[in-house]
Parts: structure tokens; C-alpha cells; sequence
């Protein structure tokens, strides 16, 4: 049978009629050499597609906006394509460039616009712009050899064609998690991590099996988005001081590539992709610290690469007179609940779901997430419900920093729509004056342990608080028990950055000891902290290294220091190989006993889920000369049966005799944890009645 003949379509679409599906794209027009033609207006970016590459870009208030193609490493472009009005539907501009190989060019963009500082407007023409859906940003590959100040950023278009198989997400229960929270380049830059590719994706890869034989099963990663490593470079004292956290954003949607092992120009994130799949076939989750309250543009004084170019006033949070509003400490704060933003920030989270898996996000300073344009908390803030109610986002934990450097603070008061979960500030305080025997802790330690019930119970909010006692952010747990006083004088601002109140306890000495009675009273100062923390409701989370002791030498701000300060130092794990056995047996245990997770019946044996105790006793609360906390959990499931979890912590620097809550006549205590050993306990024996709990110590007990 004869073909029909079908005419060209409007804007010069041919279909060719032996393949009914396929579309051929014919240019319509030559700019600067290269055929171009109309793109796909709804693909933000820039695309490979069949015979070229699709370049899309939007601006609010652009006049004009040119396409720069470089030359890998140059930096003066090879062509300069301005987009045709006629490519333009509404504020978005979208052209088809034919014949382009992308493994031949990077790209940035020009734009011109009204210049009217006192309404936030500062289009400059002059300016080269990267891409805010670029994939990949080129002048970042190797660590700390950025180009001199001034250097434009350029972009790459990236192939993703990586191969996920058939491994599935380990989607798994929020109260079954163990989140260890790091930094990719320290993990293993220092020698002593022993791995291939120190400081690197692939080095992490590498230590995958310690961190299964830990235990844990969720890694929270500090920033991978692109960041400068550069911004604010200095020296001091001799000392190379970076950006070395990363939280200073130079563009949402490409990893850091001076993370990845080898240089993967136009495969940029492969290397993060086999990590994540990597963690997925040990069964362990991958969340990344993203950091959406502000970018590295900073404020008037900041740079000038990407957002200020396309719409200053649109991306930024100003004044009415223009000026930048500084609720995250960085210089800016980033306009999250306008449309535009608001759009951006779910493309970019469904884009590292969707294309690199990840299982979750922890949102730095999350409350500026849910400030209105005039800086005004919102009560129901729109982008936070789009992610808790987002489709893509359905199975992916939320978790928010619930507070910023403008003094909002919404532990417990985060607009959640029972989705989201909280890093609980109030946890790690209370927490930490307890442990250390301040007078009246003991009431807020109790609420702690046992879920923190009276900040989340009454809103009904479950699996919402994430515990923690120490984090990248203040000490780590060995420097909690070393130092009274913050040690920063290495940052170069005089010992006046990081937070004074640490909470700490240095057990009699600062810093150092060469005391074998204070370095013992600080080895279980640690384990009674760890012990605590997997013996609470909520969700558990501790930083890399507190498994065996790590030091930062009291510094509580180590946000510049890429060196040892920062680094692990791996020969600590066999010193304090004790340490790392007491932590992982605590993981288990607390993984062998879903009554101290979650709530699994309404108790047993005549017992409430949780109740509290003294030595002598029940209790219904702790006065304030009180350093003594029991919390008895007790419960039952098909397939266990009936089970008592009894956690006493003793506070004080005297020991106590304390009388075990009463067990039916079929039952029994068997001792579990006692902290004032070392190491991971032995095998547990049989007690009845009461017990003595040695100072400052915790104890635990099993009853079935």
C-alpha cells in the first residue's frame, strides 16, 4: 500500500510517515554558524536530544538573553547565540542548537535587564551566568585549584545513562533507623582511612563494609551540591583555611565533582550513583544535608554568578529598599515561597530522587523554608507542603533543621502535616546538662528518652524527632567530655566564632589528660551517652568518629579546617577498639528490641507502655535535686511475646542502691549494658530485686 503524503508542520515538524512516532526536527534558523531552532519549553536546562542540544532558561525580567559556548577551559566563548524573541513563550526562552557535541563545549549564559538596585533589579550584561539547572559545573574538579577570584562559572551537559538494575530502595521504617552523619572528603582523606581514593565518593564506597559492621543503616552526607571551597580562602598561621562543610551553594543540581575520584566530564554523579547503589545492596539509606536558605552569591558585597544575573529580585529575600534580608548568617536568604523558587526547590529534589535515588533530605536552617517574601513566618508555607504531600517525594524521609539565624525556632511547632521529622535541638541540650549532673535535668532527660511525647504527643506527630547529641555542628562526643571551653582560635576570628553554650564537661582537665581516672570517667561519659541515645524513642543520629573517640581538639566550629582537625583520624579506631565494640553491640540491642523504638501495645504485665522510676520505685516525674532516671518500656508483639526494657541512669557522682521494677513470678531481669565496664558487655546475668548503679553510669535490663 501506497504511503499519504503529509505536508511539513507549522514550525517546520515533518513526520515521517513510515514511522508514525517519530518527529524530526529541521532547523529554522542559522545564528552565529550554528542551525538552531524553537526548543521544548517545559525541559529546564540544557538536554541532549537526537541531532543537537536543548537549551532552556527563564528570566522574569530579561530584555534579552544570550547562549555562550566555550571551548573546554576557555574563557572566551567560541559563539555567542542570542535567542530570537520568537523563541520566547512567556518569561521562558528555549532554543534547539543542531550538530553539538557535548563532550566539545561548556556554556554559560547572558543576560540583559533594567538596572534598579532600589527595586532588587541588577541585570548585567556584562556578566557571564551558570545555568541554575545546570548538571554539572566545570572549574570545581580538583580541590582547592579553583582559578583565580573572577573566574565565571560555565556549565556541561550531562549523559545519564547509568544502569540502576533492579535493586530496589530499602525503604525502611523510621523508627528502625540508625542515621551516622559525615563528611565525604573527611571520612577517608586522612591516610590512616587505608582506602584507594581518600576524600572521595569512592572512598567512601570503600569503608561501606566497616559501616555495615557497625550497624548503622542511613548516612547522612554534608553538602555534595557544588559548593567553592575557595569562598572566603585565607591563610592563617601558615594553615590553608577553606570552605570545607560546603554549606554555601553554588548550584542545586550537580554534585560536587571535586568528590569524585577521577574526572567525569559529561558523566558527572556516576561515581555518586554507584555509592548510592552501593548503599542500597547493603541495605543502607543515603540522605543529603541540602542547603536551600541561601546561596554563595552572598549579599551586596557577594559574588555575581547565577541568580542575581536572572532575577535578582525574584530568588533573593530583600527590603523594600533592595537590600539583601539575612536570615541564614550567609549574607542572603533564599526567596523559597515564590512561585519561581518554590518550583525550582521540588525540580530539584524530585531530580536527586529520581535520578540518583536518594532516600532522603536533612534541610539546613529549615524554618527560612517557611518565611514569607516579607521575611514573616508563614503558617502554612507552600513549599513545605508540596514536598509532604509531592508524589516523586511519597517514600523519601524529610528531615528539618527547625530553626534559623533570624531566631525563628520551631522545635515541635515545624509545620510537618505528620511528615516531616526534626533534628531535636532540645534533645541534644537537655541531654547534655543531664549527662554532665546539672541540678534539675533530670525531668527534661526523662521527657527525652521517652520520645519526647510532650513536644510532639499532643500534635499526634509520629516518628518526628530525630535524637542526637552531638552532630558536624559543636563538639564531637569525645570533645564533650574533654573541654569546658570551645577552642576556635585556629579559625582565625579570634576564638569569637561557634556557639558558647556547649552543655560540655572536660571530667577535670582541658583538653588532654594524661589521667588515667579522668581519660576512664571520659570513656564512659561516652558510653553513657551512646547508651542513652539507643535507648530513647525517636530516631537515633551520631556523628563519624564518636564510634571510636575522635578529636577535634575542642574546636566546635570546624566549618574552614581541612586537615586533621576535620579528617577522621582511623589509628584511633584500634586504640579505642573498646569503643567501637560498645557502640555497635548498643546498635544491635537496640535493633533486638522494638519496645525501646516504638510503641507496639499498651503495655504488659499490668505495666503502662512507659513509665518512669526512682531508686525506690515508680515516679510521676523528677524534682529538681534529682539525678537519678529510670524509664521502664514494656510491651508485646506477636512472635516475641511479652518484654521489659528497663534504661536506669545515675547522674550523680555517688553510687546508688536502686529496687527493679516488679516482673511476674514466670519473669526475670537479665542485665544487658553496664557503662562502667569497658567495652561491649559480656554475656548478661540474672538479677532480682535491686541493684547498685556505680556513679555517673548507666544500666540496662531485660525482662521476659
Amino acid at each position: 500500500m501506497r504511503e499519504k503524503s503529509v505536508p511539513p508542520l507549522k514550525g517546520g515538524l515533518t513526520v515521517d510517515t513510515t514511522l508514525p512516532r517519530t518527529i524530526h526536527l529541521v532547523p529554522l534558523d542559522t545564528i552565529d554558524g550554528f542551525d538552531v531552532r524553537p526548543g521544548f519549553y517545559d525541559i529546564n536546562g540544557a538536554t541532549a536530544i537526537p541531532g543537537g542540544v536543548n537549551f532552556t532558561i527563564y528570566s522574569h525580567g530579561a530584555s534579552s538573553i544570550e547562549l555562550l559556548l566555550f571551548h573546554r577551559e576557555e574563557e572566551e566563548p567560541f559563539a555567542v547565540l542570542p535567542f530570537p524573541q520568537r523563541y520566547r513563550i512567556g518569561n521562558v526562552y528555549s532554543m534547539i542548537v543542531f550538530k553539538l557535541n557535548i563532550e566539545e563545549f561548556e556554556y554559560a549564559y547572558r543576560v540583559d535587564g533594567p538596572y534598579e538596585p532600589e527595586k532588587g533589579k541588577i541585570f548585567d550584561k556584562s556578566k557571564f551566568l551558570l545555568d541554575p539547572y545546570a548538571k554539572a559545573v566545570t572549574g570545581q574538579s580538583e580541590w582547592g585549584a579553583t582559578a583565580p577570584r573572577g573566574q565565571h562559572y560555565k556549565a556541561r551537559v550531562v549523559k545519564d545513562d547509568f544502569d540502576w538494575g533492579d535493586q530496589a530502595a530499602p525503604l525502611i521504617p523510621m523508627e528502625d533507623l540508625v542515621i551516622y552523619e559525615l563528611h565525604v572528603r573527611g571520612f577517608t582523606r586522612d591516610a590512616s582511612s587505608g582506602v584507594k581514593h581518600p576524600g572521595t565518593f569512592a572512598g567512601l564506597m570503600e569503608k561501606l563494609p566497616y559501616l555495615k559492621k557497625l550497624g548503622v543503616n542511613a548516612i547522612e552526607l554534608m553538602p555534595i551540591f557544588e559548593f567553592d571551597e575557595m569562598q572566603d580562602y585565607r591563610e592563617v598561621d601558615g594553615q590553608k583555611l577553606y570552605n570545607y562543610w560546603g554549606y554555601s551553594t553554588v548550584s542545586f543540581f550537580a554534585p560536587n565533582t571535586s568528590y569524585a575520584a577521577e574526572t567525569e566530564f559529561n558523566r558527572e554523579g556516576t561515581e555518586l550513583k554507584k555509592l548510592i547503589l552501593d548503599c542500597h545492596r547493603q541495605g543502607i539509606e543515603v540522605y543529603l544535608d541540602v542547603v536551600f536558605n541561601h546561596t554563595a552569591e552572598g549579599n551586596e558585597r557577594g559574588p555575581f554568578f547565577s541568580f542575581k544575573g536572572f532575577d535578582n529580585n525574584i530568588y533573593y529575600l530583600l527590603t523594600p529598599d533592595g537590600k539583601y534580608y539575612n536570615f541564614s548568617g550567609c549574607g542572603n536568604t533564599l526567596n523559597c515561597n515564590h512561585p519561581i523558587v518554590h518550583q525550582m526547590i521540588m525540580n530539584c529534589l524530585r531530580y536527586w530522587v529520581t535520578t540518583y535515588r536518594v532516600d532522603g533530605f536533612r534541610f539546613d536552617l529549615a524554618s527560612i523554608l517557611g518565611r514569607n517574601e516579607d521575611g514573616s513566618p508563614m503558617i502554612k508555607p507552600p513549599l513545605l507542603q508540596a514536598m509532604a504531600f509531592d508524589p516523586i517525594l511519597g517514600d523519601v524521609k524529610l528531615i528539618a533543621e527547625a530553626w534559623d539565624a533570624g531566631g525563628l525556632y520551631q522545635v515541635g511547632s515545624f509545620p510537618s502535616w505528620n511528615r516531616w521529622a526534626e533534628w531535636n535541638g532540645r534533645y541534644r541540650d537537655d541531654m547534655r546538662r543531664y549527662l554532665k549532673g546539672d541540678e534539675g535535668a533530670a525531668q527534661g532527660a526523662a521527657l527525652r528518652l521517652t520520645g519526647s511525647w510532650d513536644i510532639y504527643g499532643q500534635a499526634g506527630r509520629k516518628d518526628a524527632s530525630v535524637n542526637f547529641i552531638t552532630c558536624h555542628d559543636g563538639f564531637t562526643l569525645w570533645d564533650l567530655f574533654s573541654y569546658n571551653e570551645k577552642h576556635n582560635l585556629k579559625n582565625g576570628w579570634n576564638n569569637t566564632d561557634g556557639a558558647n553554650d556547649n552543655n560540655s564537661w572536660n571530667c577535670g582537665a582541658e583538653g588532654r589528660s594524661g589521667d588515667p581516672g579522668i581519660n576512664a570517667l571520659r570513656r564512659r561519659m561516652c558510653r553513657n551517652a551512646f547508651a542513652l541515645l539507643m535507648c530513647s524513642r525517636g530516631i537515633p543520629m551520631f556523628l563519624a568518629g564518636d564510634e571510636f573517640s575522635n578529636t577535634q581538639f575542642g574546636n566546635n566550629n570546624a566549618y574552614c579546617q581541612d586537615n586533621i582537625t576535620s579528617w577522621l583520624d582511623w589509628t584511633l579506631l584500634e586504640k579505642n577498639q573498646d569503643m567501637f565494640l560498645f557502640f555497635q553491640h548498643m546498635i544491635r540491642f537496640r535493633k533486638a528490641h522494638r519496645v525501646l523504638r516504638a510503641n507496639i501495645s499498651d503495655g504488659c504485665w499490668g505495666q503502662p507502655d512507659v513509665s518512669f522510676y526512682g531508686v525506690n520505685g515508680p515516679c510521676g516525674g523528677y524534682g529538681p535535686h534529682e539525678r537519678y532516671v529510670g524509664v521502664l518500656y514494656t510491651g508485646g508483639e506477636r512472635g516475641v511475646g511479652p518484654e521489659a526494657v528497663y534504661v536506669a541512669s545515675n547522674a550523680w557522682w555517688e553510687e546508688l542502691s536502686v529496687r527493679l521494677p516488679d516482673l511476674p513470678v514466670s519473669a526475670g531481669w537479665t542485665l544487658a549494658v553496664d557503662t562502667w565496664e569497658e567495652g561491649a558487655p559480656s554475656k548478661g546475668q540474672h538479677v532480682s530485686g535491686g541493684f547498685t548503679i556505680r556513679p555517673r553510669s548507666v544500666m540496662v535490663f531485660v525482662g521476659r
